[in-house]
């Protein structure tokens, strides 16, 4: 006779947790002295802590004192990009790009890039980040990384119109050979000013085609708006409309110079839309303006949490990006009950996995979810006393306060160990590696910022 799913034993059960749970509303909330059961990768159920005593299960996780979340969700970053983390430091984003940056990433090879996505993994599963958008080249390497280690990801093979009709090509064939699994795909144009109008309207028609999203910085920040408009007449948004990318599923970086005139354009568009913040590279990049969230929250627009690449942004720390997005939406809009800390973990949590097209699957820890679970230890002196549960996570905790990692049931780091990444082999050949990617000696670039 075959045991009942509730007799049988379970993959995994987490026990004495407060759970962040979602109600019909969408509204954070949580429940105190629970469990989680997980089977086949899959949350099978939230309930009480007496409801699974005695239950059987391959594993168990004791997580009293501890808040279980759905993992973080990192919407957009270049995860090799670590490599560089220090490398261009205190300068504007021209030269940023044009002086450093892309001069580097001509010497990059696919191990540079494994070992950069493999770094930044390692980074992101002991900061509970369990999926992440990628944006970058070499992407068999970074696929490779991810099935490896166990982390979720939504990879996209950037390209340019210098590259010639290849480059789309390439970010195509990438799309159509990974998709599956842990890892879902997308069209990468690198931007607006970087991938002409014929290679947007080509993009948008194979990504119609193939059923494919489209990820691509726009309207990164308020020059590039401006700059756009003196040239040509229109916005890096009206760009997006002109030539379809509106009318594909897209994920837009940025967005720090998105206009009111721009506003209707994305409430209209034909696809899904989203956009990802990454506020601190906003910051020490000195633009006057960030992403307008409370404006695209007014019309449906999700904005994930992201923390770009850690070139610019030194870190791959989604907790801080959550605390920034809060507090400098607070300022931009001279409003202190905007953002609260409850819509705080939602964007970190559910409008994170939208942002990223996997809403119906990540983004609440419920019945029928991927088990993707981070476990938070608020025990430090730096977390207590408690009075605001939602606060203390948004404001006071930290990404080391991450205690275990679960990503479709499988656990990636416990107690702080990770399990499928050997960190001190990886620094030791990135050092060895490092003389020859920082060499600017050649006098090459593999491109021109010019917005």
């Amino acid at each position: 006779m075959t045991p009942s799913p509730a007799e049988a034993p379970a993959d995994l059960i987490i026990t004495g947790c407060t759970v962040l749970v979602h109600d019909d509303q969408e509204r954070i909330g949580f429940e105190e002295d629970a469990a989680i059961v997980v089977r086949d990768g899959v949350v099978e159920s939230v309930t009480s802590a007496d409801a699974v005593r005695g239950r059987d299960a391959v594993e168990r996780i004791d997580a009293a004192g501890q808040v279980a979340l759905p993992g973080l969700v990192n919407c957009h970053t270049h995860a090799p990009m670590v490599t560089l983390r220090g490398v261009a430091e205190d300068l504007p984003i021209e030269e940023w790009f044009n002086d450093v940056v892309w001069p580097i990433e001509s010497n990059l090879t696919e191990k540079d890039v494994e070992l950069g996505a493999r770094l930044a993994c390692a980074e992101m599963i002991r900061a509970g980040v369990t999926c992440f958008a990628d944006h970058y080249f070499s992407m068999d390497a970074v696929a490779a990384v991810v099935e490896e280690c166990g982390i979720r990801a939504h990879l996209g093979e950037a390209f340019f119109s210098s590259q010639g009709p290849q480059g789309r090509e390439k970010s195509l064939e990438f799309a159509l050979r990974h998709r599956g699994g842990r890892i879902t795909t997308a069209l990468a144009p690198h931007a607006p000013y970087t991938v002409d109008d014929a290679d947007l309207a080509a993009t948008a028609a194979l990504a119609r085609d193939h059923d494919l999203p489209v990820h691509l910085h726009a309207a990164e920040n308020r020059d590039q708006a401006e700059a756009g408009l003196a040239r040509h007449g229109v916005t890096p948004i009206e760009v997006l409309r002109r030539t379809g990318i509106l009318d594909t599923d897209v994920l837009i970086a940025h967005g720090t110079g998105i206009l009111d005139s721009d506003l209707p354009l994305l409430e209209a568009a034909d696809g899904s839309t989203a956009v990802a913040t990454a506020p601190r590279g906003y910051l020490k990049f000195a633009w006057p303006t960030t992403t307008p969230v409370r404006a695209l929250h007014d019309i449906g627009i999700p904005v994930g949490l992201a923390t770009d690449g850690a070139a610019s942004n030194n870190s791959l720390d989604v907790w801080e990006s959550m605390a920034l997005t809060a507090l400098v939406q607070k300022s931009t809009t001279g409003d202190p009950r905007w953002l609260t800390a409850r819509q705080a973990l939602h964007h970190a949590t559910l409008q994170s996995a939208r942002a990223v097209g996997l809403g119906d699957r990540l983004g609440t820890l419920a019945p029928g979810r991927r088990a993707d679970i981070v476990l938070v230890d608020l025990s430090g002196p730096h977390t207590q006393p408690v009075h605001d549960l939602a606060a203390t996570l948004v404001h006071s905790a930290r990404s080391s306060d991450v205690r275990t990692t679960v990503v479709d049931g499988r656990i990636l780091m416990r107690d702080r160990e990770l399990l499928t990444i050997d960190v001190p082999a990886v620094v030791r050949e990135l050092g060895e590696r490092m003389p020859a990617l920082l060499d600017r000696g050649h006098g090459r670039r593999i491109q021109d910022y010019d917005s």
